[in-house]
C-alpha cells in the first residue's frame, strides 16, 4: 500500500536522503578544507612575517656591532700611538738622566778634586788643572729644549 504522504520509505527516497547526506558531509569537509587552508596560509604568512622581522633585527644588530667595532678599534689605535709616544719619551728620559747622572759624577769629581787639593812636586793639582771654558767643554754642554725633547 502505497501512501502519499510526504513520509515514504521508497528505496529511491533513502537514496535521495543519502546522497543529500553525502552532500551535505562533501559541503562540510570542503568547507572545513577550505579553513584550515587559509588557516595554513595565515599561518605561513605570519611566519614569513616574524622570519622577515627577525633578519631586521640581525641586520640592526649587525650594524651597531659593525660601529661599535669600529669605535673600539679607532680607541685602540689611538692608544697604541700614546703608549708608543710615550715610551719614545720614557726611553729619551730615561736616556737623559743617564747622561745627566754621568755629568753629574763627572763635576762632583771636579769639585772633589779642587776642594781636597794635594801636594804634588810642591804644587797644588788644582793649580795645574787647566779651568778654561775649553778644558771644560767636554764635560759641560748646555741643554737645550726643542719641541718637548731635550737636545744636547
Amino acid at each position: 500500500m502505497a501512501s502519499s504522504s510526504g513520509n515514504s520509505n521508497s528505496p529511491g527516497s533513502t537514496l535521495l536522503q543519502n546522497s543529500g547526506s553525502e552532500y551535505d558531509l562533501h559541503q562540510l569537509m570542503d568547507q572545513r578544507k577550505r579553513r584550515r587552508m587559509e588557516s595554513n596560509r595565515e599561518s605561513a604568512r605570519r611566519s614569513r612575517m616574524r622570519k622577515q622581522k627577525h633578519l631586521h633585527d640581525l641586520m640592526v644588530q649587525l650594524s651597531r656591532l659593525r660601529k661599535e667595532n669600529h669605535q673600539i678599534l679607532t680607541s685602540i689605535n689611538f692608544t697604541t700611538h700614546q703608549y708608543l709616544n710615550m715610551e719614545a719619551e720614557n726611553s729619551a728620559l730615561g736616556a737623559q738622566i743617564m747622561e745627566l747622572s754621568q755629568r753629574l759624577d763627572s763635576l762632583n769629581e771636579i769639585l772633589n778634586y779642587f776642594n781636597n787639593p794635594t801636594i804634588s812636586n810642591g804644587v797644588y793639582e788644582s793649580e795645574a788643572f787647566e779651568t778654561s771654558a775649553e778644558s771644560l767643554s767636554c764635560i759641560y754642554q748646555p741643554i737645550v729644549v726643542s719641541g718637548g725633547i731635550f737636545q744636547y
